[in-house]
This record gives C-alpha cells, sequence and structure tokens, in this order.
C-alpha cells in the first residue's frame, strides 16, 4: 500500500488520469492494482462520496500523521514480494505528480481460499476470513455501493475501503496460553467457534448469555453480537513486519456504507479484551471508484 500527496493541486485531473493509466497498465500478470481516493481529493461536494472524509481518532488510537490519510492510496498485491517490490517502484517513477506520504509492504501467511471464502494467518497465530461472504454475489451486495443510496451517481459499483494499521504486542500476546487467547478472540486457532459450531456455521450467542461459553468482551461478540447477521463488510489483511518491535496487521475493509460498517463495528469494540494488546498508529478512508474510467470525467 502507497499513499500519494498531489504535488500540484492545479494539476488534479491529469494526475489522476496518470494514477489511472499506471494503474491498468500493472493490473494484470503477476500483479493486481487499484487506486483509491483521499476526501481531499474532492474540492466540490457534490461529487464527494457522502461518507468520505478523513479517518477519525477512534479511542485507544495513536496515529502518526506520518503513517495516516494521503489524496491517494495505490494497492498493489502479487504473487510473489519481488514482484510487487518491482511494480511498485516502475509505477512511482512513472508518477512524479504524485509524491509518497506513507508506504507498507503486507504479507498474508497461509493465503487459501476454501469454501469461496480467502483465508490467512495473523500475527496472533489465528485464522481470518471465517466472517468474509463467499459468492460474489454477496460481497457485492456488502461491499458495492448501490443506486438509491443518496450517493453521486458516479459513485455507483464502488466501495469505501478502511485501511488500519495495527501495531500487535505479539511478545505480550504470546505469554498467554492458549486457552486464554482464544476466549480473547471468541473462536479456536482454526478458526472453530467456541460453543462447538462449526466454523463456517454462525453459533447463536443469544444460548450464552452470560458469556460462559464465549465472553461478552471477546472480540468476535463485541464485533457482531448477532452472527447471523454480520456486519456489512468484507475484510482482507496483511501482516507487516518492520522490527521486533513494531509489526502488526494492515487491517483493510471494504463497504457501501462506512456508517453501517466499519464504524459500526469499531463502536461496538470499545472495551473488548484484546484491546490492550493492539495499537493503531496510522491508515485512512479512501474510495475506491467504480470500474472503468467513467470516474475520472465526473470528477473532472
Amino acid at each position: 500500500m502507497v499513499a500519494l500527496d498531489l504535488v500540484a493541486r492545479d494539476r488534479l485531473s491529469s494526475s489522476l488520469h496518470a494514477a489511472h493509466r499506471v494503474a491498468e497498465t500493472i493490473d494484470g500478470g503477476k500483479t493486481s492494482a487499484w487506486l483509491a481516493l483521499g476526501e481531499d481529493v474532492f474540492a466540490d461536494d457534490a461529487n464527494r462520496p457522502q461518507h468520505l472524509k478523513r479517518m477519525p481518532s477512534f479511542p485507544g488510537d495513536v496515529l502518526d500523521p506520518a503513517q495516516s490519510h494521503g489524496s491517494l492510496l495505490l494497492q498493489i498485491t502479487g504473487v510473489s514480494a519481488r514482484a510487487v517490490e518491482e511494480t511498485a517502484e516502475q509505477a512511482l517513477h512513472a508518477l512524479p505528480q504524485w509524491q509518497v506520504r506513507w508506504r507498507l509492504d503486507g504479507l498474508r501467511p497461509d493465503n487459501r481460499t476454501e469454501d469461496g471464502r480467502g483465508l490467512a494467518r495473523n500475527p496472533f497465530h489465528f485464522t481470518e476470513g471465517y466472517g468474509n461472504p463467499s459468492t460474489p454475489a454477496e460481497v457485492a451486495e456488502r461491499a458495492a455501493v448501490k443506486a438509491g443510496q443518496g450517493e453521486p451517481a458516479w459513485t455507483v459499483g464502488g466501495s469505501y475501503q478502511v485501511v488500519r494499521i495495527i501495531r500487535l504486542a505479539t511478545d505480550f500476546w504470546d505469554r498467554d496460553t492458549v486457552h486464554q487467547q482464544e476466549r480473547i478472540v471468541g473462536r479456536r486457532r482454526d478458526g472453530r467457534w467456541l460453543d462447538g459450531t462449526p466454523r463456517t456455521e454462525q453459533p447463536v450467542f443469544a444460548a450464552d448469555p452470560l458469556g460462559k461459553i464465549t465472553p461478552l468482551d471477546s472480540h468476535v461478540r463485541r464485533a457482531a453480537p448477532d452472527r447471523r447477521n454480520p456486519p456489512p463488510l468484507v475484510r482482507r489483511g496483511y501482516n507487516y513486519h518492520h522490527s521486533d518491535d513494531d509489526q502488526g496487521l494492515i487491517f483493510s475493509c471494504f463497504q457501501r456504507d462506512l456508517a453501517q460498517g466499519f464504524e459500526a463495528v469499531q463502536h461496538r469494540l470499545q472495551g473488548e479484551a484484546m484491546a490492550k494488546y493492539n495499537l493503531t498508529v496510522g491508515g485512512g478512508y479512501f474510495f475506491v471508484p467504480p470500474p472503468g474510467d467513467g470516474w475520472l470525467n465526473a470528477l473532472a
């Protein structure tokens, strides 16, 4: 992920066209790429996605300005770290109109697809991704802006992307037993539920009102108290490792409504048992335009 700022504001239109061409050029083969727009790209409120704003600091966050926000987000993924690195360097060389605000490389250990869901192992040794939808139609239902939402017409088919750079206290976490860790998360490491419900099905937390099986302050229970009505978002995280003192998760999620998606979950997570093991230090709110280049004309 590379967050960029515009060098010359009066060249916004041509700079966005250039970034779009570069992303299209490198999207395919060994790498994939997409752009997401920051809130300060929009001088005209009539064209601004209605929920797009600068990411606020939530309770417990310590946002570093050098790792936060940006006018444009360029994300490149690929089959190998070398392929992504080389492509990123080529892309940045081709974009002198933009300057790097922050940049972060990530990995997805044990990356795989099961039952249509993309899974990976996070730095806390737990498998992530079971809460995502399993079909493209379900993904679009949660993540893609629809007509009739009150959004500008050009945004239909696009998505709000939230990025959170979360530093994790892995040494502190690893001092706990696996049993303690699983009660903090609310799942087994392999994704199974604590009450025995298979990992691909949804438990009924109402049957455990006092939290004897799945603690009331566990991560999964705070994030989605009714697992049969999951949060309307799609997540995809990447692990990062700068040093032994700076490692963690690049949390990323997509939704058609920020208030109902990420922000609703974030407010519910206040007071969760996992809070003492993580610290959000950066990231931002962005909007991924719909496929094609029609959005460029709308913003010209």
